[in-house]
Parts: C-alpha cells; structure tokens; sequence
C-alpha cells in the first residue's frame, strides 16, 4: 500500500519507518530538513515542504495514496490546515492526530475518517491497524503474539464458529465477539451501542457486522487476514 505520513516528530517518523520496514511505500513529510535528512535511509521517500501550502500539496500523488495521515503535533494551526486542505482535495483516506478534546472536535467537523491520539496509542498497533485492512483494532502481547479485532468476512456470515474451523484450519482462538446493537435511551432516542457478547463457543454464529476478537501468533494472524480479509 501507499502512504504519506505528514509530520515526523516521534509518532510519525516511528509510524512511517514500521510501515516502510513491513514493504509498503511510504512518503514522509516535515517542514525541518534535519528531520527529512534523518529518516531519508529509514523511510521509503523523505520530503522537506509545508504541507498547508495548496500548491505544494497538490502536487503529491495524492490520487495514487492510499492513506493521508497527519500526524504534525507540536503545531496545532498547521494540523487543521493541513487536515482540513487534504480533505478539500479528496484524499482515499485521511486521518489526522488530536491532541486535545477541543482539537479532535474541529477535525471531527472536518470529516476526517479517523483521528490518532499518539499518547494512547502506539506506532507499533498503528501500523499494524493500517497495513491489514478489516483490522478494527490490535494489542500486541510480546513480538510473536497478538490480540486483534477484526471484521466477520462476508463468506463466513451464516456460519458457526466450528463450521468455519478457525483453530482447525488457521490455528486461531476466537475470544468473544463485539456486537453493534441499537438501543433506545430514556428519551426514547435510538442510538447504537457496542455490546461484547461475552466467552466465545463453537455453536456461536457469525453475523455481518460482527467483529472477531481473535487470539494466536501474530504469524498467523497474517495469513489469516491476508487470505480472509483482503
């Protein structure tokens, strides 16, 4: 896949070196030539411009990206230009970093597709949220296990947790599964709720939307969602 990753403080640089490590094509982008020059070996390509400048900008293969994410954190002002600029030119995916609840609220408004809080999170489930598509979250346990949230694929909807053989055939632990369910408040308002629908067993059935909660070596984690989730 192809990034660009725009602010390489420590968040963005660590993020846009793991993504470049793991084959992807990454463009790392900072106003500080020190820093370009830094991560020039560690990162697919390095580029020194302002990244809230329009004509700069759109001239970035944008079109061809996958993912736009704006990870500049010291400079408040130049994030939302930048954000809100990348979101005017229509970018495939934009994400952006928050770092506080007044700065999320204004990207939220933007309409980022998603927003990074780089003191919670790190580079390390980033990348790894961002390289395996239908991956809705991960933690990693040591450097060979991990636990992650995944999206029911559509060719297993319909089927039970034993006749799919996720231990059988991919040698992985269904934990649980996470439920989107609507529920009316006191007002009588609808509004959607995430339920974990408690031990996981093989009768249980899978239904679109749900998500997995799986367990196993992050080696197989990979083939799985590379095979089931593409």
């Amino acid at each position: 896949m192809k990034y660009i990753i725009i602010g390489l403080g420590n968040f963005g640089a660590s993020l846009a070196q793991k993504l470049t490590e793991q084959g992807n094509e990454v463009i790392g982008i900072d106003t500080s030539m020190s820093k370009v020059d830094a991560y020039k070996e560690k990162i697919s390509h390095t580029i020194c411009m302002d990244a809230t400048d329009e004509f700069t900008v759109s001239g970035l293969p944008l079109k061809d990206t996958d993912i736009v994410l704006v990870a500049i954190g010291e400079d408040q002002g130049a994030n939302v230009m930048s954000t809100a600029l990348l979101k005017n030119l229509k970018v495939k995916r934009l994400i952006s970093r928050a770092i506080n609840p007044l700065h999320e609220n204004v990207l939220q408004a933007i309409g980022v597709d998603e927003i990074v809080h780089p003191e919670e999170e790190t580079a390390e489930r980033w990348a790894k949220k961002l390289c395996l598509s239908n991956v809705v979250d991960s933690f990693e346990l040591n450097d060979d296990y991990s636990i992650i949230e995944a999206k029911v694929p559509d060719d297993y909807v319909g089927k039970t947790v034993r006749e799919v053989g996720f231990r059988k055939e991919f040698n992985l632990l269904v934990l649980t599964f996470i439920k989107k369910v609507e529920v009316k408040s006191a007002l009588g308002k609808t509004k959607t709720e995430t339920q974990i629908q408690g031990v996981a067993s093989a009768d249980n059935k899978l239904e679109h939307g749900d998500i997995l909660v799986l367990y196993g070596s992050n080696k197989d984690l990979q083939v799985f969602l590379k095979q089931k989730l593409r």
